[in-house]
């Protein structure tokens, strides 16, 4: 029960009417609606009456109860999608929106939404056209495969492929490649919703040629490859390779499907990265399909990307779960810009901001965090400890999970707040800034700033470090 102090306080608190009343909030109502305001009033004042009744709350103050239903009255109106600075050091971080767009990519989208497009109308004949012709030259272009499909993500991609090509069949797959892909969705889960039925072979480190086909029966309809770009068993192991169940499947007619989850169009281990297949690599391999990402190593939007030979793409771009999983004009922009940038290879690394950060010089790294920590020191003074020191960085995104990017970093230790306050702080600000917390210290990874971050990232700093 409440003591009498605690209903004391809670007497002193302001009825709705009365704080409508009050000029600060009162000037809202040229903004913003009446509902929108006594939503944010009511919400302040609950929240007063509970920290009362906790005893988290010795006095009422007016003034702070206005500052209050202002600043919700303002987070509430603002978008909820919000810009963030990424200093984490992963590159294709999945809470923050993964693959950062090309200048060109986003010029694109930002065309097609100023007014309208052709996306499925042929301007040579003015009879309706394919909204995926934009993208199947490109595609085939640089993967060397005979067709090509887009649609919304690779697990649909995933989804589609082993409906189209495998339903009321049995998928042979190895159990070493039953992974997860995010979200908690496993390939199991995806191929029971494909209508298709899963055969596991091998062991969770040794699969070979020869354990697919004990298990070949007249219900097989597909081979199945899945890389597993999330995660590397080491050792002792053996994994059949993706020639391997082409051959296989030539013998028995039936097609092999390579799921590269994240995939990508450039080789990367000239830059220290670790050796992937290439969706090039797959397609020459003999793959009937082949799916992947179009927002992780691609660097493009979400997309779910197969390509692969024309009788089984034609399969499924007439399945009715294709306009289901169907892309927009905004994918269809965005996409194609981010794979023209593919067709000049002396640039792309530079164009594309996931391969230009996954591929940027140590030295160049190291000199950007040596600045940014003699920018921030000189700004914040007594308020933190600052420093340099070299790190790692991720790939994220599922990619490349044993890949140790060196990298520099800023290591900021607050004197006058805990760490986990300033960290607190940085999120809920404008810009949202996000880094690492290692004991006790803020860490600030240069490869995912931005040219334009420093600023406002050290402002954001600032602020929050002052915030007693």
């Amino acid at each position: 029960m409440a003591g009498s102090e605690q209903i004391a306080l809670l007497r002193e608190l302001p009825a709705v009417d009365e704080m409508l009343r009050q000029p600060k909030i009162n000037d809202l109502l040229l903004n913003h609606s009446r509902t929108e305001i006594v939503e944010a009033v009511r919400k302040v004042l609950d929240e007063m009456r509970a920290g009362i009744l906790s005893g988290k709350i010795p006095a009422v103050d007016m003034e702070g109860i206005v500052d209050n239903v202002l600043h919700t009255v303002k987070q509430s109106a603002g978008p909820n999608l919000r810009a963030v600075i990424n200093a984490t050091g992963v590159i294709l971080h999945t809470n923050l929106g993964r693959a950062l767009l090309s200048d060109r990519a986003r010029q694109a989208v930002a065309r097609v939404s100023e007014g309208y497009c052709n996306l499925e109308i042929d301007l040579n004949t003015g009879k309706r056209g394919s909204r995926y012709s934009a993208l199947e030259g490109l595609l085939t272009k640089l993967t060397g495969a005979e067709d090509a499909l887009v649609v919304n993500n690779n697990a649909s991609a995933v989804l589609l492929a082993l409906g189209t090509l495998a339903r009321g069949k049995e998928v042979i797959v190895s159990r070493g490649q039953l992974v997860e892909i995010g979200g908690s969705f496993r390939i199991p889960e995806v191929m029971a919703q494909s209508g298709a039925r899963l055969v596991e072979v091998g062991t969770t480190n040794k699969t070979y040629p020869r354990d697919y086909e004990a298990a070949i029966t007249e219900e097989t309809g597909l081979l199945l490859n899945v890389h597993t770009s999330n995660y590397r068993i080491v050792g002792f192991t053996r994994e059949t390779t993706v020639e391997e169940l082409v051959q296989l499947g030539g013998r028995y007619s039936l097609p092999v499907m390579s799921d590269l989850g994240s995939g990508f169009l450039v080789d990367l281990s000239p830059y220290g990265l670790p050796q992937e297949p290439t969706v090039q690599e797959t397609v020459k391999a003999g793959a009937d399909v082949v799916t992947f990402s179009g927002d992780k190593l691609l660097g493009g939007p979400q997309a779910g990307i197969i390509v692969g030979k024309k009788h089984f793409i034609d399969k499924m771009k007439k399945n009715p779960l294709t306009r289901a999983v169907r892309i927009d004009k905004f994918t269809v922009a965005a996409l194609e810009a981010t794979l023209r940038e593919y067709l000049h290879p002396d640039r792309v690394l530079q164009n594309v901001p996931t391969l230009r950060m996954l591929t940027e010089p140590l030295t160049s790294l190291h000199q950007k965090a040596r600045q940014l920590a003699e920018i921030i020191a000189g700004k914040v003074g007594d308020m933190a400890e600052v420093a340099f020191e070299e790190g790692v960085s991720r790939v994220g995104g599922g990619a490349m999970p044993t890949a140790d990017l060196p990298t520099g970093l800023v290591r900021v230790t607050p004197r006058n707040i805990p760490v986990e306050r300033l960290v607190t702080s940085l999120r809920l600000g404008e810009p949202a800034v996000v880094g690492r917390v290692q004991e006790g210290s803020l860490l600030l990874d240069v490869r995912t700033l931005q040219k334009n971050d420093t600023e406002p990232l050290v402002q954001a700093l600032l602020q929050a470090l002052q915030s007693q």
